[in-house]
């Protein structure tokens, strides 16, 4: 549950903490993190596979947003981790997370990447190739070690959703068709390496749903198909990984499903069609993002100059943009955003909120009714906890902005602003 309110004064406050002191304590871009709500979005998830009585692994995807306290987090909250780079597996590390709870996914996972997923001895990769099969056999075949595999499969199940971020339809970068035989030559490649373990299936649809249909008939497909290799190939194979993709809240439009009504309709499916095929019932693995951290997270800027043209528009312009939020102009993402020094003041105005990237398409939200703006305004931006500061950029050589996470009236840094001096660090 969120804990975004209005305090006494008027103004915006999150986790007991009031907007205008972090601005004042920590400047602005600041993007703040509800720490309870996370930990809460994860007990939700736990306790709804808990009832379901299945075998479970909840694995955050760390894509959505990673730090080294974001790791710890997912620790003390008994989930897994999926990781998808190097980078991020090395960020998992260093924060100590168990690397059995760490599965490796990608679609192009080089070779230093498994060789450094090798050495940490990760619980699971996710393989999504025939070169992968082969190179990560290889790697295992040198240093006599054991792996766990899962395959990732594409279902031929096209979620309803944007058109860049579906994952699970017939043409996509990602996996092995199942329809055009390409999965079952790969498990019968895989079962035939001695240094694997065949754990299971990995399927992801998509992201942003807000429906249980396309969970149920990627399960109902998954479920038929683990069924005919059992068949074909004598293959029993003991997960199921259903992905992630579950939908989250950006503006009034969105109607997401509560977090234990997407657990219950997966784990209804699997129940009910590994029965139909009389399957012993998997343990089923999910890889929550977005639904884990999306709505926890509160963008705070600071407004500076107004535009006004007649009869066409009028220009907001906020001190970050496209550099700590590109998916406005990357898909076209919609959020709404308030006034968080006078948040119950009547909005009158209808404005869009322009960034200060030298680019048109440095938009934020084209049409937002706010109180007339005054310079040094506190715009909070809501539901930007995912894919914002992990898509970050120093495009016009712009800082990437502070982290923070707030919790019980107490604020602390997970990661420091950039500066200048870092913009350079590099350069020779």
């Amino acid at each position: 549950m969120s804990t975004v309110d209005v305090n006494v004064q008027g103004d915006l406050t999150i986790g007991g903490i009031g907007t205008g002191d972090l601005v004042e304590r920590y400047g602005t871009p600041l993007m703040v993190y509800d720490e309870g709500m996370i930990r809460g979005n994860a007990k939700l998830f736990r306790d709804a596979f808990n009832e379901s009585g299945l075998k479970y692994q909840v694995a955050y995807a760390s894509k959505a947003f990673l730090c080294k306290e974001m790791v710890r987090l997912a620790e003390q909250e008994n989930l897994s981790l999926d990781v998808v780079s190097g980078g991020e597996l090395y960020t998992a590390l260093e924060a100590g997370f168990p690397a059995a709870r760490i599965h490796f996914h990608g679609n192009n996972k080089s070779e230093d990447e498994l060789l450094m997923a090798l050495e940490a001895e990760i619980g699971c990769f996710v393989v999504d190739s025939f070169l992968e099969l082969e190179l990560l056999h290889d790697l295992a075949k040198e240093r006599e070690q054991e792996v766990q595999i899962l395959i990732r499969v594409t279902p031929g199940v096209e979620a309803h959703t944007h058109e860049y971020i579906t994952t699970g339809q017939e043409d996509s970068k990602f996996g092995f068709s199942i329809s055009n035989g390409q999965a079952a030559t790969a498990i019968g490649l895989a079962i035939r390496k001695p240094y694997f373990s065949l754990l299971g299936l990995h399927s992801h649809i998509g992201s942003q749903i807000f429906e249980q249909e396309g969970f149920d008939q990627a399960i109902r497909v998954l479920s038929d198909f683990m069924q005919r290799i059992r068949i074909d190939l004598d293959v029993m194979m003991p997960v199921l990984n259903i992905g992630g993709g579950f939908g989250v809240r950006y503006t009034e439009e969105d109607q997401p499903l509560p977090i234990p009504t997407y657990v219950k309709g997966i784990t209804d499916s699997v129940k009910t069609y590994f029965a139909k095929n009389e399957y012993p019932l998997p343990e089923v693995w999910v890889e929550p993002g977005r639904s884990m951290v999306a709505e926890a997270g509160t963008t705070l800027y600071k407004v500076g100059s107004k535009k006004i043209i007649p009869d066409v528009r009028t220009y907001v312009a906020i001190d970050g943009g496209m550099t700590d939020n590109i998916r406005p102009a990357l898909y076209q993402a919609k959020y709404h955003a308030v006034l968080a020094n006078r948040p119950n003041e009547e909005c009158t105005e209808l404005v869009s909120i322009a960034g200060k990237c030298c680019e048109s398409g440095d938009m934020l939200i084209w049409d937002l009714m706010l109180p007339p703006t005054n310079y040094g305004d506190i715009l909070a931006v809501f539901s930007t906890g995912a894919y914002g500061y992990s898509m970050a950029s120093n495009y016009n050589r712009i800082p990437r902005p502070a982290v923070v996470f707030v919790d019980n009236g107490e604020s602390r840094v997970v990661i420091e602003r950039e500066t200048y001096e870092d913009l350079v660090r590099k350069d020779r």
